[in-house]
């Protein structure tokens, strides 16, 4: 009985020790600490990413990929519908709004893209295109192409019929939160009403892309980026899951 009684007990502790490794082995990666004056970090899959707060001096070497039809119409990251005819594209961390300049490595094309989406999701790769940037890059054969990324700043406007940039100073200035973004301008309305009811300046601001007319929604002044990354935090936990900063 006595040697019966102690194989039970061994036969025990190896269950637990192994349910243990087990639930330790397929336990769900933990989200980062967040970082003070960085945008909060999410995950795809197992990875987590932290995007960063400015594209100060942001230069890359990577592959680039493009994504055309099979999310034409869908929301990006930004709250924007994805438009594979629009010069955009998608990066894991830069802030949303920036724009970039891409160079191909292998035929020195060039194009500037404006990032409104998360993504590549796939080792190596830096920077992911619409249809019509990574034609213009010459990447719709092949898919893929070697390339170096620069980020100019936040669209200034248009002068002599080209698109101008500003580098922000990411630390103090005018910013404010986009809580959405909508094709149809009375989704706006609906949204801009039911913030008003809460937040301070709500307000819808219009956006041509060359093709389609898109209508932001906007909350919040704020004049510092510390104050703009408090407010854009509040949105989120209350359900305004796609918030987020931009520079006025």
């Amino acid at each position: 009985m006595k040697e019966n009684g102690l194989q039970s007990h061994v036969i025990l502790v190896f269950l637990a020790s192994t349910m243990l490794i087990w639930a330790v082995g397929c336990a769900p990666p933990r989200a980062p600490a967040p970082i003070p004056g960085h945008p909060k970090p999410y995950r795809v899959g197992k990875t987590w990413y932290q995007p960063v707060p400015d594209a100060k001096g942001f230069r890359e070497r990577g592959v680039a990929s493009w994504y055309g039809s099979d999310f034409h119409g869908r929301k990006t990251s930004s709250g924007e519908v994805y438009d594979m005819y629009a010069m955009t594209a998608a990066h894991k961390t830069l802030p949303l709004g920036t724009y970039v300049r891409v160079r191909n490595l292998t035929n020195s094309k060039v194009i500037d893209v404006r990032v409104n989406d998360r993504g590549p999701f796939v080792e190596g790769r830096i920077i992911d295109l619409s249809y019509t940037g990574a034609k213009a890059l010459g990447i719709v054969g092949p898919g893929t192409a070697p390339v170096e990324i620069m980020a100019l700043g936040m669209a200034a406007g248009i002068s002599d019929g080209k698109q101008t940039y500003v580098k922000m100073d990411y630390e103090k200035g005018a910013f404010t939160i986009q809580v959405g973004a909508f094709l149809e301008r009375a989704n706006a309305e609906r949204l801009k009403a039911e913030l008003d009811e809460t937040y301070k300046n709500a307000h819808i601001v219009s956006y041509f892309d060359g093709r389609n007319n898109f209508y932001r929604v906007r909350v919040g002044r704020c004049t510092t980026l510390g104050q703009a990354v408090e407010y854009e935090q509040i949105l989120k936990d209350r359900g305004y899951e796609t918030a987020m900063i931009v520079a006025e």
